[in-house]
């Protein structure tokens, strides 16, 4: 988000400001988030609910924007967390509740909305160490399914998730929703097929590929004696060859019923606690 312009109509960072019309211009940049494009541009996406800005702020993410509804006004965490948006340069809103509506496109909208930078972090910086495991995800398409997977992976004690091709956006609305908050938690990679394929080499990783032409039982394999990539192909039409023949194993979930796949966030959960499952235990709770 740009909101160093200086134009009278934009106040400047470190602010606090009333907005009632939707033809303001910041509002028009923060509805502009639901479009890939705008947040590409401007490397800004959207959390919605006073939880999950307070966890991102917590975890060290840079807010741009905080807006808030008038009738969160006074109340005290929504007050610490404008202060704290002050304090470190961003801009909060106060707005109407229909501003906050249209902004979060919902009927019954929170009642805080954070705009954050995005982060990614480098592959080539991601050095696996002993029982650490990653998701890797070949072109995931549906932002419900790579939401509840990056929730799925925070949840699991994964270490990052690495997005392989062209991937749905980790930071559109609909992603960042199903994440429930994990988005700020959990480590996000993205790569080209080549420069994960180079990089799984030199990693000291095994790679552990769920594949249709999969021999083996996803239950028998190792995962004790490297770190783990589990790595998971597209909804439609599963790996491409180049991706499964670099794996360490092809594995398959059996099944029984008449259905002939599983849904891929529910593949990956059931992977991810398989291969985690010697490293979790109720007592650590």
């Amino acid at each position: 988000m740009n909101h160093d312009r200086s134009d009278h109509a934009t106040p400047r960072v470190g602010q606090v400001k009333e907005v009632t019309s939707l033809a303001n211009p910041i509002i028009k940049d923060i509805r502009g988030l639901a479009q890939k494009k705008h947040r590409d541009e401007t490397h800004s996406f959207m959390a919605e609910g006073l939880k999950l800005v307070i966890d991102a702020l917590d975890l060290g993410w840079k807010i741009k924007t905080l807006v808030y509804a008038k009738a969160a006004k006074g109340k005290p965490q929504v007050e610490q967390v404008a202060a704290k948006t002050v304090a470190k340069g961003g801009l909060v809103l106060e707005v109407s509740e229909k501003v906050i509506s249209t902004i979060t496109r919902r009927d019954n909208p929170q009642m805080v909305v954070g705009i954050f930078e995005q982060r990614y972090r480098a592959l080539k910086d991601i050095h696996p160490q002993e029982g650490e495991t990653y998701v890797a995800l070949d072109r995931v398409r549906d932002p419900g399914n790579l939401g509840t997977i990056i929730r799925t992976a925070d949840a699991a004690g994964a270490s990052g998730v690495i997005l392989v091709g062209e991937t749905t956006d980790p930071f559109s609305l609909e992603t960042v929703r199903a994440t429930m908050g994990s988005v700020f938690a959990m480590p996000i990679a993205r790569a080209g097929a080549e420069d994960f394929i180079s990089w799984q080499k030199s990693a000291g990783v095994q790679v552990v590929a769920t594949h249709l032409a999969g021999s083996v039982d996803y239950r028998t394999i190792d995962y004790r004696s490297k770190p783990v990539v589990l790595l998971m192909g597209n909804e439609q039409v599963g790996l491409p060859v180049e991706l499964a023949r670099e794996a360490g194993a092809l594995a398959r979930i059996p099944q029984a019923g008449r259905a002939d796949s599983l849904n891929l966030a529910i593949a990956t959960g059931i992977m991810l606690f398989e291969a985690r499952r010697h490293l979790l235990s109720l007592d650590a709770l």
